[in-house]
């Protein structure tokens, strides 16, 4: 069941903006040319059909189908854009800037970005990233964006 309004789940909408577009039983990899004002140029997702709210929802057979779309897109990143490097990533819940639907980002990296070389991790590892006291634990709160 999907909740009215969730963007992911919207699957003609996404077949409509996409540029490359891949397509299995369980999950749709759809990549854009204007994503994110054309930072992300050629970025793309891959999300499951069914509604799962993170990562840790999937089942076994939509992991496995999201990593052979995964599998499927490269080449195809590749051959159009030329990338030298990806950065793949979940976002999970409102404090790791996720939205309510499970989506795996496919980021292209490229040699001349002034960040280049720095991974997924980089920005979360930054003095101004540092919690008051790193030790605490959190408050499991485990929302999502919007709530």
């Amino acid at each position: 069941m999907s909740p009215a309004g969730c963007t992911f789940c919207d699957l003609d909408g996404l077949r409509a903006e996409a540029v490359l577009l891949l397509e299995n039983d369980l999950c749709v990899f759809a990549s854009s040319d204007d994503l994110e004002g054309d930072l992300l140029r050629g970025s793309g997702v891959v999300i499951p059909k069914a509604h799962r709210p993170t990562v840790f929802d999937l089942t076994p057979a939509e992991l496995a189908a999201t990593f052979e779309l995964l599998r499927q897109a490269r080449p195809l990143l590749d051959e159009r854009y030329r990338p030298d490097g990806f950065n793949i990533g979940w976002n999970c819940y409102a404090a790791g800037g996720g939205a309510p639907h499970a989506h795996m980002h496919v980021l292209l990296r490229f040699a001349d970005e002034p960040k280049a070389g720095q991974g997924i991790r980089w920005p979360l590892r930054q003095l101004d990233n540092r919690r008051p006291d790193p030790l605490a634990p959190g408050n499991g709160s485990r929302r999502f964006l919007g709530e």
